[in-house]
């Protein structure tokens, strides 16, 4: 019934496009493998419908970007596996000049303005965090726009492979309907693309390399490519290259770490780790806080895990922030998981929205979230979570 109302909601929007009848969309999405399944589901999907699209991979929602892209009117503007955290302020920035679709998991805000339209599932009443990925919400999206979308199914999946659970909720309706379709096929405890002949796990892992390692060296639109044609012998030796050095800087990390130790509050321990990751996208903090929440003999188990990286300027194929910025990206330790879940414990989004409002912006889910604030701001960022996570 839930999935109904989705359904009817997505059909009335499909109109609007129609109706609409844009000769180009936009399709901002993020830099993760869900971003990069779920942008190249949405255009392959609207290629098929005769509209050209131009994909624009964005880290964070930062307002002037947002600001400069609804500045004009009569645009066709899809967010995919971003936006709903930030639909408040898209609607602020849009006042009713553009058509704009989000397609999204993250925990969402309202969207006030009639001409945008928010098709996250999490308002049809299931989780993002569980039961279906960016992904997910694009590859349904495009079933209703066209039933010939299906074939584009198996990106659903790789896109969830980012969710710990496995293939619970509606995503597990698509893994039976890409099995009954030939989309994919089982191959031990993964799942083949029948086209391609490679683990839906081996490009997922790929992609998040392309994205995060390489977004300012055109690695989101390489990983488009993949996910469409495959991978060639140029995008795993390009993969390689960028995971080499993603290791080598999370080797340098790790050690002064165990040397220096974390620093600590009450609630939370956390590094700075400043221009290590330098030409790298700040994905990166984040994978990294993930990797680390592992380490039973270097992270506290009850405790928020923090990290900071200093934000390049330079967003590519838009251009140059006007101010420094440090993003900071918090992931909770297993053990802390069932308190958030009765509600004992803030989430890692709750945290940070009430760390940085008035100066930050904050997105992401109850276990791992993000938020990119001004440089001067990031002791401030530390005290703050520490009272919303004491109150």
């Amino acid at each position: 019934m839930r999935l109904e109302k989705f359904e009817k909601s997505a059909a009335q929007v499909v109109q609007q496009l129609k109706s609409a009848n844009p000769k180009e969309a936009i399709i901002v999405h993020h830099d993760d493998a869900d971003g990069l399944c779920s942008a190249a589901i949405t255009k392959k999907a609207l290629e098929r419908e005769g509209i050209s699209t131009r994909t624009f991979c964005l880290e964070k929602v930062y307002p002037e970007v947002i600001e400069d892209l609804h500045s004009k009117s009569g645009k066709t503007i899809f967010y995919v596996d971003i936006g709903s955290s930030h639909a408040d302020l898209i609607s602020q920035c849009n006042k009713g000049k553009n058509l704009t679709i989000i397609l999204d998991h993250h925990d969402p805000k309202a969207a006030e303005d009639p001409k945008v339209f928010d098709l996250n599932l999490e308002h049809y009443g299931f989780k993002g965090e569980t039961d279906f990925s960016g992904a997910t919400c694009c590859y349904l999206f495009a079933k209703i726009l066209n039933r010939e979308n299906m074939d584009l199914s198996y990106l659903a999946l790789v896109g969830s492979l980012e969710i710990p659970e496995g293939f619970v909720g509606i995503n597990k309706t698509v893994l039976e309907e890409a099995l009954k379709g030939g989309v994919v096929q089982q191959k031990g405890k993964s799942f083949e693309i029948t086209k391609f002949k490679t683990r839906i796990n081996t490009l997922f892992s790929k992609l998040q390399i392309l994205g995060a390692v390489g977004y300012y060296e055109g690695g989101p639109e390489t990983g488009i490519d993949a996910c469409l044609e495959g991978l060639s012998k140029e995008v795993e030796e390009k993969t390689a290259v960028l995971e080499a050095r993603r290791k080598e800087v999370n080797r340098r990390l790790l050690g002064r770490l165990y040397r220096e130790r974390l620093k600590e509050t009450e609630h939370i321990q956390w590094f700075d780790a400043g221009n290590m990751y330098a030409g790298m996208g700040t994905k990166v903090i984040g994978q990294f806080c993930s990797f680390l929440s592992y380490q039973a003999r270097l992270v506290k188990p009850y405790k928020y895990i923090m990290g900071f990286v200093n934000v390049p300027p330079e967003i590519p194929g838009w251009g140059k922030l006007k101010e420094n910025f440090v993003k900071a990206s918090v992931r909770v330790p297993k053990a802390m998981q069932p308190l958030i879940n009765k509600g004992k414990m803030l989430g890692a989004v709750n945290l940070l929205v009430a760390a940085s409002e008035g100066f930050g912006v904050a997105d992401g889910h109850q276990y791992a979230a993000s938020v990119v604030v001004p440089e001067n701001k990031k002791m401030l960022l530390v005290e703050n979570a520490e009272k919303a996570a004491s109150s």
